[in-house]
């Protein structure tokens, strides 16, 4: 897979069409995308558990609100950060895309607070294996739109799905209405 074909740092929007309950109108940032697979985290699955009850240390850096969130139905015994971080990025945190980027939780977090803007806390991971997510893709299963920096800290991410959806062109924008329950219609 070439770069320029590489999915990394764009977002995988789920299409009402996807039955699977774990990504039932997930918004998907992908942290990496290459022949052997792809990697992201869930950006609207907040849990009702605060960061101060798992990693105390960065409580303070979290944005709101300042809860872990599922960032996938792989590994949720495993954590990953995210933060916005304009310019080259203090050490300790490693460029996705633009000024996105994963947070090393191993280091001092006071060597990061000068420099992040806004921390958020994943518990789990969302994985494909090679070819999987483009038969996915295939099969109607995402829209796949750029991302943008504020995605990762919206202070609310319950309605991220459809403000994703909402700022698209065409048709994708009116996706934004669709309903909970369309049978209710």
């Amino acid at each position: 897979m070439t770069e320029a074909s590489s999915l990394t740092g764009r977002l995988l929007v789920a299409t009402p069409a996807l039955s699977d309950p774990n990504f039932d109108r997930a918004v998907v940032l992908l942290l990496d995308h290459d022949h052997d697979g792809a990697l992201g985290v869930v950006l609207n699955r907040p849990t009702p558990v605060g960061v101060s009850e798992v990693l105390e240390p960065w409580a303070a850096l979290a944005g709101e609100p300042g809860v872990v969130f599922q960032g996938g139905p792989v590994a949720l015994d495993a954590a990953l950060a995210l933060a916005v971080v304009p310019g080259a990025g203090p050490l300790g945190w490693r460029r996705v895309h633009g000024s996105i980027g994963l947070v090393d939780l191993e280091a001092p977090p006071e060597v990061l607070a000068a420099e992040v803007g806004s921390l958020r806390i994943f518990a789990g991971y969302a994985g494909w294996g090679p070819k999987q997510l483009e038969r996915e893709l295939d099969e109607g299963a995402w829209y796949v739109v750029d991302s943008e920096p504020g995605d990762v800290s919206v202070p609310a991410p319950e309605r991220l799905w459809r403000a994703v959806l909402r700022r698209q062109r065409g048709s994708l924008a009116l996706l934004a209405t669709y309903p909970d329950d369309p049978s209710l219609n």
